[in-house]
């Protein structure tokens, strides 16, 4: 009976070691596939007010009145803030008084001219004093109208540093105010890319971009490229696109940062599924299959990526056969036996976007 059990229990185990030989010897194999696509690019983007502007005051005195707090939404000539305005409607009256007296010298000598009393040249000098004061009290309503401070155009009040009775002068900065009812997006792109968009893009009309948060989500309004800078940075080769983005929400704010999403085409790319791929220390590779079915890892650099797939820069060609399956138990310089899959077999489970 113990001869019986002990022959079981060891073709038993023989059974169960073949079948895991076999299934650790289960590979399958594909090759790139060569097509025309497009994959969406992230560029790091600054947001920016279609307006933002910092508001000084342009005169000197105590700062008398707020009339806005922090983060409110004013509208275009509203009262912001005002400076104590007593010496400024001192001037003002002042100015009014000396241009009454000028008024009734200018008269005097009209009259006394009239009667050949005095020259014509004395009248004269009397209306140009006139003119003088008249010119003094346009000036001294200006400075009266620079104590109080007001909104430009519609927008958000941005942080107050001065506080009421602060001595301010003349210049100092008393907030910024935003325009976010459109933001714009500034990213910057490489000399082969710009090229790539002016001669494939641009020409088609498919200038829309998306906006992914820095919380990682994307915005539910997609932006328009309106406009490229005039020259590249000599020191990064990239130059500024500007892209506009409609903020109905008001979600945007001026500094925030994010990633433009751009489409980007590709003609005769070469695409591999992501799972035919495995990492060493942030480096992508793949195991290539020889003609005598060893298998050996290959680093490979990607261009881009879509969903389920790379775009492959340089590493691999059309004609190279690649480990699909099995790749985790793979090891270099293993002879393997395959089962061999069309990439467009392949690739038709996959997510894949094509022009």
């Amino acid at each position: 009976m113990f001869a019986g059990l002990l022959a079981l229990f060891c073709q038993t185990a023989c059974v169960s070691k073949k079948e895991e030989k076999e299934e650790a010897g289960k590979f399958t194999a594909t090759s790139p596939l060569k097509i025309d696509t497009s994959f969406t690019k992230e560029y790091v983007s600054q947001i920016r007010s279609v307006r933002n502007i910092e508001i000084r005051a342009q005169e000197k005195g105590f700062l008398q009145n707020i009339y806005v707090d922090e983060g409110q939404y004013v509208k275009a000539g509203q009262l912001l803030f005002k400076i104590m305005p007593k010496i400024y409607e001192a001037e003002l009256a002042k100015a009014e008084a000396e241009a009454k007296a000028a008024e009734i010298e200018l008269q005097n000598a009209k009259t006394l001219a009239d009667k050949n009393v005095i020259s014509k040249n004395e009248q004269a000098m009397a209306q140009a004093k006139l003119d003088q004061a008249k010119a003094e009290i346009s000036l001294a309503k200006l400075h009266l109208s620079f104590t109080e401070i007001r909104a430009p155009f519609d927008g958000i009040i941005d942080r107050i540093p001065l506080k009421l009775g602060s001595l301010v002068d003349e210049g100092e900065l008393m907030t910024s105010l935003s325009d976010n009812s459109q933001m714009f997006v500034y990213f910057n792109v490489s000399e082969p890319e710009y090229l790539d968009y002016e001669t494939h893009v641009k020409s088609r009309g498919n200038n829309k971009v998306g906006l992914l948060l820095a919380n990682n989500r994307p915005l539910k309004y997609t932006g328009d490229v309106e406009t490229v800078e005039g020259e590249f940075d000599h020191e990064t080769g990239n130059i500024a696109f500007r892209a506009r983005f409609p903020n109905p929400d008001k979600l945007l704010k001026n500094g925030e940062t994010g990633k433009v999403l751009m489409t980007v085409p590709l003609k005769d790319a070469l695409i591999i599924p992501q799972k035919a791929t495995y990492e060493i220390q942030d480096k992508l590779y793949v195991f290539v299959i020889d003609k005598n079915n060893v298998i050996r890892s290959k680093n490979i650099t990607v261009l881009g990526q879509m969903p389920d797939l790379y775009v492959i820069d340089k590493g691999l060609s059309e004609s190279d056969r690649i480990l699909l399956e099995g790749v985790q138990k793979a090891k270099d310089d293993d002879k393997i036996e395959y089962e061999y899959q069309a990439p467009q077999e392949v690739l038709s489970h996959l997510r894949l976007r094509t022009e």
